[in-house]
């Protein structure tokens, strides 16, 4: 199994980017996947989830500004961030789950992608 994100960057306050992570190894349409980040000093957190037949879970300091999403096609699950905040600044990370549910956790990690927001 290998995920690999990218799309991570340095944006203003207010700004949007959209995070790719396309994965490998294992027959992507049959597995949840997840995004998580970890800011400097602090615990990794939760972010996103989507099942295998497109059902969404948010973390509640979501608030709408983000959205996960995914093409089997391209075996590639995507964040866009939108309206970022300083303290989105993080290392976002996704994962693959042990099966298809969006309840699912994680049993893959891939290496990460930086999102600085300032100004």
């Amino acid at each position: 199994v290998q995920l690999v994100e990218s799309g991570g960057g340095l944006v203003q306050p207010g700004g949007s980017l959209r995070l790719s992570c396309v994965a490998s190894g294992f027959i992507f349409y049959n597995y949840a996947m997840r995004w998580y980040r970890q800011a400097p000093g602090k615990e990794r957190e939760w972010v996103a989830s989507i099942s295998n037949g497109d059902i969404t879970n948010y973390a509640t300091f979501v608030k709408d500004r983000f959205a996960i999403s995914r093409d089997n096609t391209r075996n590639t699950v995507y964040l866009q961030l939108d309206s970022l905040k300083p303290e989105d600044t993080a290392v976002y990370f996704c994962a693959r789950c042990y099966d298809g549910s969006v309840y699912s956790t994680p049993q893959y990690w891939g290496q990460g992608t930086q999102v600085t927001v300032s100004s």
